[in-house]
Order: C-alpha cells, then sequence, then structure tokens
C-alpha cells in the first residue's frame, strides 16, 4: 500500500532540526552581513578546506556544514533537512538523529577530499618537479599547459601580468626570470591547495534522504509538488545522477557531487551497524 508522505508542520519540530535550522540560519546571516560591512568571508575561515592547505584547520569538518554559498543553497538544503529529517528525528530520537547527521556530514567531506586528491596530486606533483628542477622553458611550458588553472577570478589579473613582467625580464635577465618564476610557483602552489573550498549541509541533506528511502521506500513525494515518485526510486535515480555528474563533471559546476554521495555512503554503512547490532528493529 502506497503512502502519501507530508512533512508536519513547524510547530511540530523536534529539537534537533529545530536547533540546526536556526544555527544554519544564523551563520548565514554572519556570513552575508560580515562579507558585505567588513569584508570577512566567513565562508574562507569556516568552509573546509584541501587536507594539507595553509588554510585548513580540523575545525572545518564540521564547521563547513554551517556554511553555504547563497539564498537558494541554503533554502534546499534546510527545506530538505526540515522535509526528510523531522520524521527521522521522531523516529529514531534526538541523540541518534544528531550522530548520524554528522557522522554522514564528515562522511561526505573525508569522501570529497580523498577524491580531491586524487584530481589535484598530478598538478601539484608537477608543480613540485619545476621547483626541485627549475628551468626557464620548463616554466613556459607549465603556464601554457593544462596544469596551470586560475584558481579565483581575483588571481587572474595577477598571474596574467605576471607571466607579461616575466617574458619581458626573460630576455634582459634570464637568471633574475627564474628566480622570480620560482617564486612565483611556490606561491601558486599555496594558493592552489587553498582554493578549494567546500561549504554546505548537503553531504548530510543525502544522507538523511537516504535513511528516509530505507526507512519509508514505497512512500510517495511529489518533484516539483506535482510529480509523484515512490522515495526509494527517487533515491537510486539521485544518487545515479551524482555519480555519473561527479565522473562527468563536464559542466564545471563546482558542486561536491562525490561528497553527496559520500553522505549516502556513510549513512548506509551506520544503518548497517545499527541494524546488525539489533538495536533498530524497524529498518527491514
Amino acid at each position: 500500500m502506497e503512502q502519501q508522505y507530508r512533512p508536519g508542520g513547524f510547530k511540530m519540530l523536534p529539537p534537533i532540526i529545530k536547533n540546526l535550522l536556526i544555527i544554519n540560519g544564523l551563520f548565514f546571516l554572519g556570513y552575508a552581513t560580515l562579507e558585505k560591512s567588513m569584508g570577512i568571508d566567513l565562508n574562507a575561515l569556516l568552509g573546509m578546506h584541501y587536507i594539507g592547505a595553509e588554510d585548513f584547520r580540523p575545525y572545518q569538518l564540521i564547521t563547513y556544514l554551517f556554511m553555504h554559498h547563497d539564498f537558494s543553497h541554503i533554502l534546499f538544503n534546510m527545506f530538505a533537512l526540515w522535509m526528510f529529517g523531522n520524521t527521522l528525528e521522531n523516529i529514531w530520537g534526538p541523540k541518534r538523529f544528531l550522530i548520524y547527521y554528522f557522522v554522514t556530514g564528515v562522511g561526505a567531506v573525508l569522501i570529497h577530499a580523498v577524491v580531491l586528491y586524487f584530481e589535484m596530486s598530478p598538478i601539484l606533483s608537477a608543480i613540485d618537479e619545476y621547483i626541485a628542477s627549475p628551468s626557464n622553458q620548463a616554466f613556459i611550458d607549465f603556464m601554457q599547459s593544462s596544469n596551470f588553472q586560475i584558481v579565483s577570478i581575483e588571481s587572474q589579473n595577477h598571474y596574467m601580468s605576471f607571466y607579461k613582467e616575466y617574458n619581458n625580464l626573460l630576455t634582459s635577465n634570464p637568471s633574475a626570470a627564474l628566480r622570480n618564476s620560482i617564486e612565483f610557483m611556490q606561491q601558486y602552489r599555496i594558493d592552489y591547495m587553498n582554493a578549494p573550498t567546500i561549504v554546505g549541509a548537503s553531504g548530510a541533506v543525502f544522507g538523511i534522504l537516504l535513511a528516509f528511502g530505507m526507512m519509508f521506500p514505497n512512500s510517495v513525494i511529489y518533484l516539483y509538488f506535482a510529480i509523484p515518485i515512490k522515495t526509494k526510486y527517487f533515491v537510486i535515480i539521485y544518487g545515479a545522477i551524482e555519480l555519473y555528474t561527479g565522473f562527468a563533471n563536464e559542466a564545471g559546476d563546482n558542486v561536491a557531487h562525490f561528497a553527496h554521495l559520500g553522505g549516502m555512503i556513510f549513512g548506509f554503512i551506520l544503518i548497517k551497524l545499527w541494524n546488525n547490532k539489533k538495536t533498530n528493529k524497524w529498518i527491514s
């Protein structure tokens, strides 16, 4: 028998969901306010950086979950958190739901970090090889190859200006040009490692979506409030799309698709562990 899923109203919000919504809203307000009034980028401070980068801090494994890029980003995540997490917390209780939320959130970013390591390693190796054995020709080859990437819009003009000055200096003083190129590559390595920053509760939200799909596989939800689909199919389709998009990444959309999958993977593992310990009787 199919069930149509309708989340309870806000007056029925359990405590963890309510507090997560409030905390995320406050962090987003702080991000928007400080950036506009003082030029302080909270996403750069609290978002998750590449492990090993100068800007990485261990607390970012948690704080990244409370930061979002823009209003649509936080709106989607908080709506999904309320819609699916509301029922989960009422069934599990606050403690178990909070554990699940942070395990999937941290697991998501760890999966993303592993994928990022394999993506960035070839370029970092090329940079290290140049610094170990520099030459002007090797520098020109690097700058003209796909290994050189603009790490941010702000840095683009700086990079292009340096390369122009380098070419001028190369004619008059090759030794000085070489020294400058080494300094440039050392700084570029730092900038390249600092550039990737992941923010948002999406990894944990995808973990919650998976759990809801496992608990209520035949419940019906409405895509765009119009198209009915069973949750088990919705979860499978959404996971397949994230997997495909993560590998294809043709659009360069700056979305951490593997982090979304990581939230699902860690959620699945945690639920199976709970089932094996027979502490949860409601999952078939």
